[in-house]
């Protein structure tokens, strides 16, 4: 069959692919390729969106606070950021083609923005690592319309000063996309607030991902991340941070995780 010229209609792809059920959280089942397809495809007719990559603790936090499950179903796209997740959706007997990582999509969305020519704005992230993280990428994917970014103070949830600042700075630059490194729940929230005042942006919360681009913070070896212990490498980096989320809370949810998902594939049955 010869392929259209027309551009697919954006959403299409999301639109006939069905969503998987995970503790309620609905994660579309995308490997990164047909996902950066998918938001590609929508910049060309001009619409944006909102990705969230979820991961262990987002999915705790879901099934735990009603807020964060509102906020977390007003995405457009959910993934899964996180081995956990993909073991239970096989469990559940209904496996997800593969993790897709903020960290890694990072590298995709630009590289897939410069050679299309298209914008990128980095908001957060660690003093000095956003300004960083823009050299990094720039140097390896010269092609962008432009990259720029900042590192301004957002409360939790953002104050209307807070968006106003933001769009103030953004000025008239509509960026194509949005890379908010903030951290989870604040990032989402934020990017709930700015959504409806930059309809033809995709935006996409990154966590910590600016200092791994930058290289202030390593991420773990490769071997690590396909097992699913990359969060040990994590808490090693930052235990004072990081060590009661992975284990008084993420480690026994993942315990309740995993019989919920065996006890979910016998019910379909």
């Amino acid at each position: 069959m010869q392929a259209s010229s027309t551009p697919p209609l954006s959403g299409a792809v999301v639109e006939s692919t069905p969503a998987i059920s995970l503790m309620g959280l609905r994660l579309t089942p995308l490997d990164r390729h047909r996902l950066l397809d998918h938001v590609f495809d929508c910049l060309r007719v001009g619409q944006g969106g909102w990705l969230v990559t979820a991961n262990l603790d987002f999915l705790q936090r879901y099934v735990r606070d009603r807020q964060a499950r509102e906020l977390y179903d007003a995405a457009d796209v959910r993934v899964a950021d996180g081995m956990p997740l993909v073991w239970a959706c096989k469990l559940q007997g209904q496996p997800l083609p593969e993790r897709v990582p903020g960290s890694s999509l990072i590298w995709l969305l630009a590289e897939r923005a410069a050679r299309e020519g298209r914008s990128i704005y980095l908001l957060g992230g660690a003093e000095g690592a956003n300004e960083k993280a823009r050299k990094v990428l720039t140097e390896k994917y010269p092609g962008f319309a432009w990259i720029d970014g900042a590192s301004p103070l957002v409360a939790s949830p953002p104050a209307e000063s807070d968006i106003t600042a933001i769009l103030a700075e953004l000025g008239d630059r509509k960026p194509a996309i949005l890379l908010v490194g903030l951290g989870s729940p604040k990032q989402e929230q934020l990017i709930h607030a700015l959504r409806p005042r930059l309809p033809s942006t995709w935006m996409i919360g990154v966590g910590i991902s600016f200092s791994f681009v930058a290289g202030d913070v390593k991420r773990a070896p490769a071997w690590m991340r396909k097992a699913g212990i990359e969060w040990i490498h994590r808490m090693l980096q930052e235990p004072r941070r990081l060590a009661k989320r992975y284990l008084l809370h993420d480690l026994p949810f993942a315990l309740r995780l995993f019989p919920h998902a065996l006890l979910a594939r016998f019910r379909q049955r």
